[in-house]
């Protein structure tokens, strides 16, 4: 059951078209295989994950995306194709050519993406199977159906519009992404597909995305565990004409409202994350360095401890202070207060005096929860998104492949 409500609604974007069918790698008909097709003359931007065992299609992608501009994405949901060797690498070029022989469009413009139990063979005929039929469907409103599409643990997808007015035009920007668990970077278990109508140079998109992503997808975690098919995707159509990269104050513009909805899908991620029953945002504050402050926010968000106590809304700020302690990091805890939600836990290092168990237990009750750490000692903030660790995490994943 994911946390809070979440909104379908979504913005189509010109020269961008998807399709969402299944091809029998998921049992019961369930739509496991998806396309998107780009204008000729769009651009790309991609960030991958840093996983040592990237999956065959983060492999082919890269090469793919060095060569060319990509015009098609093929993903398959259901099957990671990763640690499967050379024989994996093919499987992927097999289905990349398959279906440039239907677009009629060089391999390379093909790349592809995989996601759900590693170690598989992809099951190849499956895939080119489908392709015939899916080309057909292709529909710049399928954005809903793709977003189910590259489901896997996920309980409802993951989807964000927004539309701005820049340089006097309406620009467009949507966004899909899927990730439920093995989530943290780099980047999260997650593939995202996000698409505008601007007109950006690839050198910009991929300044952007890389920006974006840092500040998005990769502070997030659910059990801080880094797959090996991470991907996110970044394409420009420019059916809008409008030309961003022109001018400065658009450019930035552009860039905030992209963050903007990379933000939103992330935390729609953790709201959606494995067995979770609380979203929970890990804020540090006022410290020398944003790495101290990561790493103690990472330390908060990661505990095993603190996450079971969060999901019995139990207010142990006992195990707040045996994380923010274990983090790497040097820093003057005399200093430190702690809060959950309004609530004052801690004052110079010490419990605070006037805090009692009763305050903490209420505020750990709401479903949605705030933990901050002021370190009063200088400017620098950083935030992460994370989820309690329920008795529903532990069955999911023990059940995983049965």
């Amino acid at each position: 059951m994911a946390v809070g409500e979440a909104s379908f609604d979504f913005c189509v974007v010109a020269g961008a078209r998807m399709a969402s069918i299944p091809c029998g790698i998921k049992p019961d008909g369930v739509h496991d295989l998806v396309m998107f097709e780009f204008a000729e003359g769009s651009t790309t931007a991609a960030v991958y994950t840093k996983n040592l065992f990237a999956a065959a299609p983060v492999d082919v992608g890269k090469r793919h995306l060095q060569l060319v501009s990509p015009r098609y994405f093929l993903i398959n949901s259901g099957n990671a194709n990763a640690a499967t060797g050379d024989e994996g690498v093919a499987d992927s070029l097999t289905c990349c050519k398959s279906l440039s022989q239907l677009a009629g469009v060089r391999p390379e413009e093909v790349i592809p993406f995989s996601t759900g139990v590693i170690g598989e063979r992809l099951p190849v005929s499956r895939i080119t199977d489908a392709l015939h039929d899916m080309l057909p469907c292709l529909d710049e409103n399928n954005w809903l159906e793709a977003a189910r599409g590259i489901m896997t643990t996920d309980t409802r997808p993951k989807i964000v519009s927004r539309q701005m007015e820049i340089l006097g035009e309406k620009i467009t920007i949507t966004g899909i992404a899927k990730g439920s668990g093995m989530i943290q970077p780099n980047m999260a278990t997650m593939l995202s597909y996000i698409a505008t109508d601007a007109l950006l140079s690839q050198r910009a998109l991929q300044d952007m995305l890389v920006r974006a992503t840092a500040r998005s997808f990769n502070r997030i975690t659910v059990d801080s565990d880094t797959s090996t098919n991470d991907s996110c995707m970044l394409t420009a159509t420019g059916a809008s004409g409008v030309d961003i990269g022109k001018e400065p104050s658009a450019r930035e513009a552009f860039y905030e409202a992209l963050e903007e909805l990379m933000i939103e899908l992330a935390k729609g991620i953790i709201r959606d994350a494995e067995g979770a029953t609380k979203f929970v945002e890990v804020r540090v504050i006022n410290g020398e360095a944003n790495k101290e402050c990561l790493n103690i926010a990472y330390a908060i968000a990661n505990s095993p401890l603190i996450k079971t106590a969060i999901f019995a809304s139990d207010a142990n700020w006992g195990r707040i202070v045996m994380a923010i302690g274990k983090a790497d990091v040097d820093i003057d805890i005399s200093r430190l207060d702690v809060y959950i939600g309004e609530v004052q836990l801690m004052s110079q290092g010490v419990k605070d005096p006037g805090y009692e168990e009763s305050m903490g237990a209420k505020a750990m009750s709401s479903e949605e929860i705030t933990i901050t750490v002021n370190l009063n000692a200088g400017d620098r903030s950083e935030t992460v998104w994370t989820s309690d660790l329920s008795h529903e995490y532990v069955r999911i994943n023990a059940e995983y492949r049965t």
